[in-house]
């Protein structure tokens, strides 16, 4: 069992309170990602559970063992850093096997631990080389490699991949799932890019300003976004937003009137809501359409063709700027007019407190978790 559990974890820097009570349960083997804007408190709270920073209060547990005072050597966790960190003069072999060595590891076993983990990084035609002699990727690996070999209970990454060119960061995504597939470890990682929090993760975290804004799978928060925040943080192109008016409510949903006049009943519990509340829609561009009975007109200022789909950046008169995604082969052309239809099933309201709406559909895919593999005994 490798599970880490936090309650009212708290961190200050004198007067400043920059983790306010962060309860979270990380389940054994989970693959679990922090995300958030930078100094949302997310490599704040990673070394918390590392130990390189103390609790200022609350509970830290590792297997349902307290930990807030045991020092970081003898927690069971190994942390991969931004920064290589590779000894310059040593083989990769060596740079692997320096932690075993400190611990008194007999030459034969750390040696054979190195080929182990080598192997499964397919490093292993680059041991003698020095790290002078690798690229961005492969030092990347070793510093993964160098993790390994100390058999942890809990992996800890803090944001591994934002010293790589983007061709990489998307290779070493693919081999990072692979490994945790390959090790069926308890993983920790920290991003500010919600994109390798999409695809790497089975929880995501999402943090700002030092409190947990939303955890759960990654459609959860993609397709039931509890708030502003995150429905804007995940995915990419964002969420588009518009402020409207709630002009009836009724069994089937809201329904409320858009920029231009347009009427939408958007199928959602509405609880608290009523005729006149001042609510927001959101919409993600994949939900938008050009269409000739569209609710919006627009006018196309920018015209984003990547190939197999094109993202259309228009001026709403009086809500500022929409994406719409498009088919690749989309003839529209800058300074277009068009007119954009919004599908109410796939629409978001927000209160004016910037809490969401319950929907009333829920995504048959928002809880869907990766199955787990046991190890064998």
């Amino acid at each position: 069992m490798s599970t880490v559990v936090l309650k009212d974890i708290r961190k200050s820097f004198g007067d400043v309170q920059v983790i306010k009570g962060v309860d979270l349960a990380i389940e054994d083997r989970e693959f679990c990602v922090f995300v958030g804007p930078s100094g949302c408190g997310k490599s704040t709270l990673l070394r918390m559970i590392a130990g390189l920073e103390e609790i200022t209060s609350g509970e830290l547990k590792i297997d349902g063992e307290q930990v807030n005072d045991v020092p970081p050597a003898e927690r069971g966790l190994a942390m991969v850093f931004q920064t290589y960190a590779l000894y310059p003069h040593m083989t990769v072999a060596d740079n692997m096997a320096f932690s075993l060595r400190l611990a008194g590891v007999s030459k034969e076993e750390r040696y054979q631990k190195v080929r182990d983990a080598a192997r499964v990084l397919q490093l292993e035609p680059l041991l003698e080389r020095k790290p002078k002699e690798l690229s961005g990727g492969q030092r990347q690996r070793v510093a993964i490699g160098r993790a390994i070999v100390r058999e942890p209970r809990v992996f800890l990454f803090d944001e591994p991949l934002s010293n790589l060119d983007a061709a990489l960061r998307v290779q070493m995504r693919i081999e990072l799932a692979r490994l945790h597939e390959h090790l069926n470890a308890t993983m920790i990682y920290v991003t500010h890019d919600q994109v390798e929090a999409m695809t790497l993760a089975d929880k995501i975290v999402v943090l700002q300003g030092g409190i947990v804004e939303q955890a759960g799978t990654p459609l959860e928060l993609y397709h039931h976004p509890r708030n502003l925040f995150v429905a804007g943080f995940i995915g990419s192109p964002k969420m588009n937003f518009l402020n409207c008016t709630v002009s009836a409510v009724e069994a089937a949903g809201a329904t409320v009137q858009l920029p231009g006049g347009a009427s939408l009943t958007v199928p959602v519990h509405p609880g608290p809501l009523k005729a006149g509340d001042q609510v927001t829609l959101g919409v993600r561009p994949e939900h938008l359409r050009p269409s000739e009975t569209g609710e919006l007109q627009a006018e196309v200022m920018v015209v984003e063709r990547l190939g197999g789909e094109t993202f259309l950046y228009c001026q709403l008169a009086g809500v500022g700027m929409l994406v719409v995604q498009a088919d690749g082969e989309v003839a529209t052309q800058v300074h277009d007019r068009i007119a954009i239809k919004l599908n109410p099933v796939n629409c978001h309201l927000f209160t004016a407190d910037g809490m969401a709406v319950e929907r009333a559909i829920r995504h048959p895919l928002a809880d869907l978790r990766r199955p787990v593999a046991r190890k064998a005994g």
